[in-house]
């Protein structure tokens, strides 16, 4: 029998992650090293070289928007909106499947989600961001972007809120709240093992004050786990909402045809199947180029494209009945 100074001394038992191989320790020295240790590839910069020159083309094509007005994007009478619309539409769908991942599955204990979880939501707020420029720019005066806001005003002019483009202002503004909380409360632990393990003072100082004090503790751990489930409860209805908010942008407006009772689920379903999409496209490579195959593994692209089918065959449903409910109203 083992004395108690021999017990003392030994390790503790490692934990192993089912179905993987890994465990907790092994995952932390992998994630960690493609941020503290590994060299940065050539691919990032070559990535990284085409993000900022279409970046550039962004600003340029800002810049040219604001000096020559919204018409350069064919809007004109009758036309009232289009290319403005359309990508403020596809920018909020693709942040829908961060969320997904993050608040429904957390509430449904799908443990599956968390090895995509975090680039997922990390999708969701530069998609929030990309979305919110384009409600912006379709003003034509968007430095006046604040009169849509039911500020203080000695003119007395408030917006309307019969519209639901003010609708899609409090509902997009919401979104983006939650899913930043939810991304940053769920981003301590790994900020704190990021500031313990750093070598360098300047990052280990930076991430210490991101890390909010963290320790690891039994009381940090249980407060982490209700804020996540609170913030989780918050996104799950948002995930529904916004979408639903966004597609009557269409629906209640006065355009003849376009007043069909299906298209709230049917945005956010195409929601739902776009988002998916993207987080494939992130995951396959990413997985590749950082050898995560262990990490993000085939259960987790086979999860994902089940969601893929089944809310793509909803998207298809809803194609051919949009078709069917305009001939079906006889509106010419």
């Amino acid at each position: 029998m083992p004395d108690e100074q021999d017990l003392l001394q030994a390790e503790p038992p490692k934990r192993e992650i089912i179905g993987t191989g890994y465990t907790f320790g092994t995952v932390t020295d992998q994630i960690a090293s493609v941020v503290l240790t590994k060299r940065t590839p050539l691919f990032w910069f070559a990535s990284f070289a085409v993000g900022f020159g279409l970046l550039l083309v962004f600003l340029w094509s800002v810049v040219l928007l604001l000096a020559k007005g919204v018409g350069i994007w064919g809007i004109r009478m009758p036309v009232a909106w289009g290319f403005a619309i359309t990508n403020f539409v596809w920018w909020i769908g693709i942040g829908h499947a961060g969320t997904l991942i993050s608040a429904i599955l957390l509430l449904l204990n799908q443990q599956w989600r968390n090895s995509i979880n975090r680039f997922a939501e990390a999708m969701t707020l530069f998609a929030v961001a990309s979305a919110g420029m384009f409600p912006l720019l379709h003003l034509g005066r968007p430095w006046l972007f604040y009169w849509l806001f039911p500020y203080p005003n000695s003119m007395a002019v408030q917006p309307n809120f019969r519209s639901p483009l003010v609708w899609d202002v409090f509902a997009v503004s919401t979104y983006a709240t939650v899913s930043l909380l939810f991304w940053f409360v769920g981003l301590l632990p790994d900020l704190a093992t990021l500031r313990d393990r750093s070598t360098h003072r300047l990052p280990r100082f930076l991430y210490g004050i991101l890390a909010m004090g963290w320790r690891g503790s039994a009381r940090h751990w249980a407060s982490h786990e209700v804020a996540s489930l609170l913030l989780a409860g918050l996104a799950t209805p948002l995930v529904l909402s916004v979408h639903t908010v966004v597609s009557f942008d269409f629906t209640i407006a006065i355009v003849p045809g376009w007043h069909s009772t299906f298209f709230p689920p049917y945005f956010v379903a195409g929601a739902i199947y776009s988002g998916f999409a993207m987080v494939l496209v992130l995951a396959i490579p990413l997985r590749k180029v950082y050898g995560l195959e262990g990490l993000i593994t085939l259960r987790h692209l086979q999860n994902s494209a089940k969601v893929l089918l089944a809310t793509g065959l909803i998207v298809a449903y809803s194609y051919v009945m949009e078709q069917f409910m305009a001939w079906y109203g006889g509106n010419t």
